[in-house]
């Protein structure tokens, strides 16, 4: 078992200080298992002066240098407890994620390893990532540039990967030396507070992490517009990280933000077919499309658009979706009837632009699965670049499907989205696989493949999808301040002003 005095899926739901307490005025909140309705949990429901208080403690942690003064030696041996502790309780965190997002089993083990590794990377490349000498040209000088931590950090995740999206915040926050705010969201809540309790154990001081479970138009103000914090990490929707943006301004605090995207997946003739389609459909329809880099914009080459919309209206119908609980289970729900009732608004909102309705477009017809948020996998056909079901993301299991004759053509509808997260590209030619890829205007852009990614390669968007960047040397780099150290080791009179 996960080490805490608690109830496995329950929490007072604040950490702040070295100290699990509960909220201030009381509050609590229901988890729901989407994959049927029930309570899995009640955890503690933050207010605006809980936030402030573990604001106040991360502030204080940092200014005491209880974190910051540590060695990177240091800081990379906790990061590795902790993934030691994540492996012993690799299942039970995997459960925790299903339970709390729907996702299969599957998924929610491959993100467990994900984290693992996240960590291990960081750990890895603060002990290795020196600091620069600068040759000046002058031998009794030194100059050199430094690398601090940047102070105290606003950590704030989206529902649908609660636990691999955070930890690609706290393990470079915490191996650059910062302390921190940690908010998972209201609906999502549970791993994050597994992991906690694991950070505890790992030996994290007090004050250098803190968490605060809550709704966030309550505590967000609080860990984003106050000039006690430095820096505010992001993953979510477009609006809110603007509302986010413009709150920071008045403090001039540093913005690091993933917004999600609407992302194209070009498909030439000549590209692997069967590997093509098994791709196509993962891309869309894994985690039932609740994914921020999911490849919703099928974006195909006329020649063979219609063979190949039919097998993948073949190959949907055969997609099982369940309880992400049942090995059987392929996908799971969506993560609340809210989110199911906005995902059915905008298929209705395809038809009626004109495209049309191919494979799902409803709930299962499966009796066992009417208390869950379901929603079978949907592919909207002939679609148009000036569609809203094709420029807004639908963060659903909805594939809509574009025709193009060129390769300028397919670059052209590629960019054309104001987001710029993702991209895939599928060719047998490797000329034009590097010509397209180079072309489109994308964080990350997948050739002859989807979706995979890898601690050490940078992640973020263009455009509408943020800015900054996380994973990589430069999501390291977003924790950091950088100084240059200028030591004359001969002073002298320089005699620019007479005596």
């Amino acid at each position: 078992m996960l080490p805490h005095d608690e109830p496995a899926l329950g929490s007072p739901g604040l950490y702040i200080d070295g100290n699990w307490v509960h909220p201030a005025g009381g509050g609590t909140r229901q988890i729901h298992d989407p994959a049927d309705g029930t309570v899995i949990a009640v955890v503690g429901e933050a207010d605006r002066a809980d936030a402030v208080r573990a604001v106040a403690a991360a502030r204080a942690a940092f200014d005491e240098g209880r974190w910051a003064a540590t060695t990177s030696e240091e800081r990379a041996a906790l990061l590795v407890r902790l993934a030691g502790l994540l492996a012993v309780h690799r299942d039970e965190l995997a459960r925790i994620e299903t339970l709390d997002t729907g996702k299969t089993l599957r998924e929610s083990l491959l993100d467990i390893d994900d984290v693992i590794a996240v960590f291990r990377y960081y750990a890895h490349l603060v002990t290795t990532d020196a600091d620069r000498l600068v040759d000046t040209g002058n031998p009794a000088v030194i100059s050199r540039v430094v690398h601090e931590p940047v102070g105290v950090c606003a950590l704030i995740a989206p529902w649908n990967y609660p636990l691999l999206q955070m930890s690609w915040k706290i393990a470079p926050a915490l191996a650059a030396g910062c302390t921190m705010v940690m908010k998972p969201s209201e609906v999502t809540p549970l791993s994050t507070l597994a992991l906690v309790r694991l950070l505890d154990r790992a030996g994290v001081p007090p004050g250098v992490v803190n968490l605060v479970q809550g709704d966030g138009a309550v505590v967000g103000p609080a860990l984003t517009e106050t000039p006690d914090v430095d820096l505010i990490s992001f993953t979510g929707g477009p609006a809110t990280g603007a509302a986010i943006a413009r709150g920071a301004a008045a403090n001039v605090t540093r913005v690091t933000l993933e917004l999600g995207g609407k992302n194209p997946h070009i498909v030439f003739a000549d590209a692997d077919y069967d590997s093509a389609v098994d791709a196509v459909l993962t891309g869309a329809f894994l985690h039932s499309g609740q994914v921020c880099s999911a490849g919703t914009r099928l974006i195909v080459h006329a020649s063979i658009a219609e063979a190949f919309v039919a097998e993948l209206v073949r190959r949907a119908a055969l997609i099982r979706v369940g309880p992400g609980t049942d090995p059987s289970s392929q996908t799971g729900p969506l993560v609340s009837p809210e989110h199911r009732a906005k995902v059915e608004a905008y298929v209705a909102l395809g038809i009626s632009e004109g495209a049309v309705l191919v494979a799902g477009g409803g709930r299962p017809a499966d009796p066992r699965l009417a208390d869950g948020s379901y929603y079978l996998p949907t592919i909207l056909d002939h679609c148009r670049r000036d569609m809203r079901i094709v420029q807004e993301e639908t963060f659903g299991p909805i594939l809509t499907v574009e025709r193009f004759e060129t390769e300028a053509e397919a670059v052209a509808l590629g960019n054309d989205t104001s987001y710029g997260l993702a991209a895939g590209v599928r060719t047998g030619d490797p000329a034009r696989g590097e010509r397209v890829v180079r072309a489109l205007r994308h964080g990350t852009v997948w050739l002859n493949d989807f979706g995979t990614y890898t601690p050490g390669a940078e992640w973020g968007g263009f455009g509408r999808s943020g800015n900054g960047r996380e994973l990589g040397p430069s999501g390291l780099a977003e924790y950091r301040e950088t100084k240059h150290i200028w030591h004359n080791t001969a002073p002298a009179v320089g005699g620019w002003f007479a005596e």
